[in-house]
């Protein structure tokens, strides 16, 4: 009796395009439906979706604990934050947890849609499942509440994040030291090819990325705070 071996995923085969296809659709959708929704179909819709992302998030953290290991069954990654952000957002649509799912969302997950950090089964494998869930709901939020609800950023916002990211920087960086673990690639580099290696060696591209994010996220502000677009408190 053959048994079958399961495809390894592999970035920009056929799966991986997949999923890039069914972000840019998924993408467009939201903005289309956004613009169209009353205050209450948005505040229906963003609570059915910000359920499903929460509902979604918790069944991967579960699934990281079987079996229980220190370097994988933590949820010390930004990824795990910034799902939670996500999840609040859509739920609640207060500003604060949209200003971390937008500069987190539209920079960090979305980094991992270009340069996925996924070893593992391919499509339709668990894993290859909730990697991509997780990472488009996220961007997808972002975007969503951005060009389809209105939602802007502001100064506020992005002192928020800032503050936000390097306390969990610090706590992460510690922990990693500590138990020999790599969360948020603080302590290393990633084993697969990633936007890190044009960044330098350790710790200099730790640096170099700090240095990258938060000019990017200045450069997501400005248009914003310029325009004066509607609903820049947030509620």
């Amino acid at each position: 009796m053959t048994v079958a071996v399961q495809r390894q995923f592999a970035a920009y085969g056929p799966s991986y395009w997949g999923a890039i296809a069914v972000f840019v659709l998924g993408a467009a959708f939201l903005v289309w439906l956004g613009r169209r929704q009353t205050e209450v179909q948005s505040q229906s819709f963003g609570r059915i979706v910000g359920a499903l992302t929460a509902a979604i998030y918790a069944s991967v953290l579960i699934y990281s604990l079987v079996p229980l290991t220190v370097d994988r069954s933590v949820p010390l990654r930004l990824t795990d934050l910034a799902t939670v952000a996500a999840a609040c957002a859509l739920w609640s649509q207060r500003h604060w947890a949209f200003a971390l799912t937008y500069y987190w969302g539209l920079v960090l997950s979305a980094q991992a849609l270009i340069s996925p950090v996924l070893v593992g089964p391919d499509f339709p494998h668990y894993t290859f499942l909730a990697f991509w869930a997780i990472h488009l709901l996220v961007v997808w939020a972002a975007i969503y509440l951005t060009w389809g609800r209105g939602m802007r950023p502001n100064w506020r916002s992005l002192c928020l994040v800032v503050v936000v990211t390097a306390g969990w920087a610090v706590v992460t960086f510690v922990f990693n030291r500590i138990a020999g673990t790599n969360y948020g690639f603080l302590n290393g580099k990633p084993a697969t090819a990633s936007l890190l290696d044009a960044l330098g060696p350790w710790p200099v591209y730790i640096l170099s990325a700090t240095a990258l994010v938060i000019v990017t996220w200045v450069l997501m502000t400005l248009p914003w705070v310029r325009s004066r677009g509607p609903r820049t408190d947030g509620r």
